[in-house]
Protein backbone atom coordinates (compact mmCIF):
# COMPACT_ATOMS: atom_id res chain seq x y z
CA UNK A 1 0.00 0.00 0.00
CA UNK A 2 1.61 3.67 -0.65
CA UNK A 3 -0.05 6.38 0.68
CA UNK A 4 2.33 9.21 -0.88
CA UNK A 5 3.67 9.30 -4.18
CA UNK A 6 6.63 10.45 -4.62
CA UNK A 7 7.43 12.63 -7.70
CA UNK A 8 11.04 12.14 -9.26
CA UNK A 9 13.35 14.62 -8.66
CA UNK A 10 14.86 16.07 -11.64
CA UNK A 11 18.81 16.63 -11.41
CA UNK A 12 20.11 19.71 -10.75
CA UNK A 13 21.93 21.43 -14.02
CA UNK A 14 24.34 23.75 -14.54
CA UNK A 15 23.10 26.83 -16.91
CA UNK A 16 26.88 26.66 -18.74
CA UNK A 17 25.57 30.27 -20.84
CA UNK A 18 25.25 31.73 -17.43
CA UNK A 19 28.72 30.90 -16.00
CA UNK A 20 30.64 31.72 -19.43
CA UNK A 21 28.79 35.64 -18.99
CA UNK A 22 30.35 35.67 -15.70
CA UNK A 23 33.65 34.48 -16.16
CA UNK A 24 33.78 36.92 -19.01
CA UNK A 25 32.82 39.79 -16.84
CA UNK A 26 36.04 38.74 -13.95
CA UNK A 27 38.35 37.90 -16.58
CA UNK A 28 37.83 41.30 -18.53
CA UNK A 29 37.73 43.35 -15.04
CA UNK A 30 41.08 41.17 -14.20
CA UNK A 31 43.04 42.52 -17.43
CA UNK A 32 41.55 46.17 -17.32
CA UNK A 33 42.83 46.41 -13.55
CA UNK A 34 46.69 44.97 -14.12
CA UNK A 35 47.28 46.88 -16.99
CA UNK A 36 47.27 50.23 -15.21
CA UNK A 37 50.57 51.93 -15.27
CA UNK A 38 52.00 54.83 -14.00
CA UNK A 39 52.75 57.62 -16.33
CA UNK A 40 54.84 60.42 -15.75
CA UNK A 41 52.62 63.67 -16.47
CA UNK A 42 55.12 65.37 -18.65
CA UNK A 43 58.12 63.48 -20.90
CA UNK A 44 61.47 64.69 -20.02
CA UNK A 45 64.58 63.53 -21.47
CA UNK A 46 66.25 63.11 -18.39
CA UNK A 47 70.28 63.15 -18.26
CA UNK A 48 72.58 60.39 -17.59
CA UNK A 49 74.71 58.94 -14.61
CA UNK A 50 76.69 56.42 -14.25
CA UNK A 51 76.29 56.64 -10.50
CA UNK A 52 72.82 56.83 -10.19
CA UNK A 53 71.70 55.22 -6.62
CA UNK A 54 67.88 54.96 -5.70
CA UNK A 55 67.14 57.86 -3.79
CA UNK A 56 63.88 60.31 -3.29
CA UNK A 57 61.78 59.30 -6.29
CA UNK A 58 61.23 55.58 -4.81
CA UNK A 59 59.67 56.82 -1.58
CA UNK A 60 56.18 56.63 -2.12
CA UNK A 61 55.97 60.06 0.58
CA UNK A 62 58.77 61.87 -1.27
CA UNK A 63 58.45 65.48 -3.34
CA UNK A 64 58.57 65.68 -7.03
CA UNK A 65 59.60 68.53 -8.56
CA UNK A 66 59.60 68.62 -12.37
CA UNK A 67 61.05 71.27 -15.24
CA UNK A 68 60.25 71.00 -18.16
CA UNK A 69 62.28 72.73 -21.11
CA UNK A 70 59.45 74.73 -21.46
CA UNK A 71 56.21 75.92 -19.82
CA UNK A 72 55.52 75.89 -15.56
CA UNK A 73 57.60 74.13 -13.12
CA UNK A 74 55.30 71.12 -11.83
CA UNK A 75 55.03 70.50 -7.90
CA UNK A 76 54.51 66.45 -7.67
CA UNK A 77 51.52 66.77 -11.01
CA UNK A 78 50.19 70.24 -10.32
CA UNK A 79 51.36 72.96 -12.53
CA UNK A 80 52.37 76.29 -10.33
CA UNK A 81 54.52 79.07 -10.20
CA UNK A 82 57.58 79.84 -8.91
CA UNK A 83 56.13 81.74 -5.85
CA UNK A 84 53.39 78.97 -5.18
CA UNK A 85 56.01 76.23 -5.55
CA UNK A 86 57.93 77.72 -2.66
CA UNK A 87 54.89 77.73 -0.50
CA UNK A 88 53.79 74.39 -0.77
CA UNK A 89 57.56 73.67 -0.52
CA UNK A 90 57.35 75.33 2.82
CA UNK A 91 54.22 73.51 3.76
CA UNK A 92 55.56 69.83 3.20
CA UNK A 93 59.10 70.74 5.71
CA UNK A 94 56.31 71.79 8.10
CA UNK A 95 54.38 68.99 8.34
CA UNK A 96 57.03 66.60 7.63
CA UNK A 97 61.01 67.78 8.48
CA UNK A 98 62.51 64.54 6.85
CA UNK A 99 60.26 64.36 3.77
CA UNK A 100 62.65 63.43 0.53
CA UNK A 101 62.66 66.23 -2.25
CA UNK A 102 63.26 65.20 -6.03
CA UNK A 103 64.03 67.37 -8.70
CA UNK A 104 63.55 66.01 -11.98
CA UNK A 105 65.04 68.33 -14.77
CA UNK A 106 64.67 68.15 -18.44
CA UNK A 107 68.20 67.93 -20.34
CA UNK A 108 67.22 70.99 -21.63
CA UNK A 109 65.89 72.82 -19.05
CA UNK A 110 67.27 76.32 -17.72
CA UNK A 111 69.97 75.95 -15.81
CA UNK A 112 69.22 78.91 -13.93
CA UNK A 113 65.56 78.20 -12.77
CA UNK A 114 67.03 74.60 -11.88
CA UNK A 115 69.40 76.81 -9.25
CA UNK A 116 66.52 78.60 -8.49
CA UNK A 117 64.60 75.49 -7.84
CA UNK A 118 67.15 73.92 -5.36
CA UNK A 119 67.44 77.36 -3.59
CA UNK A 120 63.87 77.14 -3.09
CA UNK A 121 64.45 73.45 -1.32
CA UNK A 122 67.17 75.60 1.23
CA UNK A 123 64.99 78.11 1.92
CA UNK A 124 62.28 76.07 2.61
CA UNK A 125 64.29 74.12 5.05
CA UNK A 126 64.84 70.83 3.52
CA UNK A 127 67.85 68.88 4.57
CA UNK A 128 70.81 68.59 2.39
CA UNK A 129 70.21 64.22 1.98
CA UNK A 130 66.80 64.64 1.16
CA UNK A 131 67.21 66.16 -1.91
CA UNK A 132 68.32 64.72 -5.10
CA UNK A 133 68.10 64.80 -8.70
CA UNK A 134 66.25 62.44 -10.55
CA UNK A 135 68.53 60.90 -13.59
CA UNK A 136 68.45 58.03 -16.18
CA UNK A 137 71.11 55.20 -15.28
CA UNK A 138 73.38 55.06 -18.01
CA UNK A 139 75.23 52.07 -19.37
CA UNK A 140 78.27 50.75 -17.31
CA UNK A 141 80.87 49.60 -19.94
CA UNK A 142 84.34 49.10 -18.40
Amino acid sequence: MQFIIRKRRQTPTVIIVALIDVLIVVLIFLMVSTTFKKQPALKLALAESKEAKAGATSDAEAIIVTIPKSGPLYFKTDPVTFETLQQRLKQAVGSNPHIKAAISADTDAPFGLIVKVLDATKEAKFLPENVSFSVKPADKQP
